[in-house]
């Protein structure tokens, strides 16, 4: 074990890594170090927690003008290397009822400001040409809004986090797995001069980046951060002693078909799909499901078509080591998301006996507000703290690198900790889902 390290990572997942990678780069570049200079510490391996069970959808889907601008340049990234990456720009779609149509609008007219490529399709009958060009036998109700982006897509989870293992390493960065870090030595002037692991301290020269994901409340409790604040809202009122931290279980699975069956009408790869309607939804043999609001996401994937919904919130205490390695769906869930595959495309009909339990989904840990926290929580250790907005985020690690060299980012700043207490929080959509 090192004794000391100028910068020090914790955390091998797609934020760890993407930071070193990305800091190392510009040290070489700006000749004030290398790659040498930066330790990752992991305490099983590289993409053991929630990158590596991730969905691996990427998309700019958000109403959230901090978050669009912030996913452009993710989506940069993936772009950049989409071999190392193993990233499958097919594109996504977003689909809603005629509540969701405001927000959609206005997503798209951001997207067209920014340069994000999309088309935006309004009307229930336009909508399914639209859709009726791409899959002859789409067939959901309810849908009066599409927003069609051609950029975004989705990737492989853990191949990703492989290849952006390679790019660190060939920077110089050492990765340490096997290492469990178990708290911090902190200075009369509340900065970290150590960070304390199973196999020893690491004295720190610079900086310490903590990328947890799911771990995020333990690590808060670690640096001695409040488990409870009080949140300011945009109009002013103050909602006291709120919980920082919340978890969710993700509701995920999969259909074990022939992924060829999953195409579109000239054969290619499908672009994602999110389908949010008001519609009733009816399992195939007539049984009411539901009759508000709800939504399923899905994709093509290796073994079938995978997707999820909208997740539920944990009640008690959450089990994280060893984190799990599937999700812990409500048993409702497989009838739901199966139906919801029938009543958007006939081809689906009768999938309910082909689903299974995928390895995917697992437990978020998100802040009060739902949106991540991206920033210095002592003098000298910058937070990545994504609320389960992680793995499509894959950028957030080159605008961290700008801040841990001086620069600052207007990207990261809007999720500054500071919001709660100023009331500059992100606006909420009409989705079901807590991360848009």
């Amino acid at each position: 074990m090192l004794s000391s390290s100028p910068y020090v990572v914790v955390g091998a997942g797609i934020h760890g890594l993407s930071t070193a990678f990305h800091l190392a780069r510009m040290l070489h570049e700006r000749g004030v170090g290398s790659g040498e200079d930066i330790v990752v510490l992991e305490k099983t391996g590289a993409g053991a927690g929630a990158s590596g069970i991730a969905c691996g959808v990427v998309r700019n889907n958000y109403f959230q003008p901090a978050m669009s601008d912030l996913m452009r340049a993710c989506v940069e990234v993936w772009e950049s290397d989409p071999e190392a990456y193993h990233y499958n720009p097919v594109g996504y779609i977003a689909l809603g009822p005629d509540v969701q149509e405001p927000d959609l609008v206005a997503t798209y007219e951001r997207q067209e400001r920014i340069g994000y490529r999309s088309t935006l399709v309004t009307g229930e009958a336009e909508v399914d040409a639209h859709m009726k060009a791409l899959f002859p036998d789409w067939r959901a109700k309810g849908v009066s809004v599409c927003l069609h982006e051609h950029q975004g897509g989705f990737a492989f989870n853990k191949e990703s986090v492989r290849g952006l293992l390679r790019k660190a390493e060939a920077e110089g960065v050492r990765v340490l797995t096997g290492v469990t870090v178990t708290g911090f030595e902190l200075a009369p002037d509340d900065s970290v001069r150590a960070v304390v692991t199973d196999g020893g301290r690491i004295a720190v020269g610079e900086q310490v980046v903590v990328a947890p994901g799911p771990w995020a409340k333990e690590f808060w409790r670690a640096l001695e951060l409040p488990e409870r604040i009080d949140v300011r809202t945009p109009a002013g009122d103050v909602a006291r002693d709120q919980p920082m931290w919340t978890y969710w279980n993700l509701q995920e699975g999969e259909i074990t078909v022939d992924p060829a069956m999953f195409a579109t009408a000239s054969g290619g790869a499908p672009p994602v799909i999110h389908l949010d309607t008001d519609a009733p939804l009816h399992t195939d043999d007539g049984a009411l499901v539901t009759d508000e609001l709800w939504g399923i996401y899905f994709k093509r994937d290796r073994h079938g078509v995978q997707g999820g919904a909208s997740p539920l919130v944990v009640e008690g205490d959450v089990e994280l080591d060893p984190y799990p390695s599937t999700s812990d769906v409500d048993p409702s869930f497989p009838d739901m998301w199966c139906a919801a595959l029938s009543h958007a495309m006939s081809r689906f009909e009768g999938c309910r006996p082909s689903y299974r339990t995928a390895r995917s989904g697992g437990v978020g840990a998100f802040t009060v507000d739902n949106f991540p926290v991206f920033d210095f929580m002592r003098p000298n250790v910058y937070t990545i703290l994504d609320s389960n907005h992680g793995y499509k985020m894959i950028g957030v690690g080159r605008e961290v690198a700008k801040v841990l060299l001086g620069e600052h980012s207007s990207l990261l700043y809007p999720f500054r900790f500071e919001r709660f207490a100023t009331g500059d929080l992100h606006p909420v959509s009409h989705s079901p889902y807590p991360w848009s």
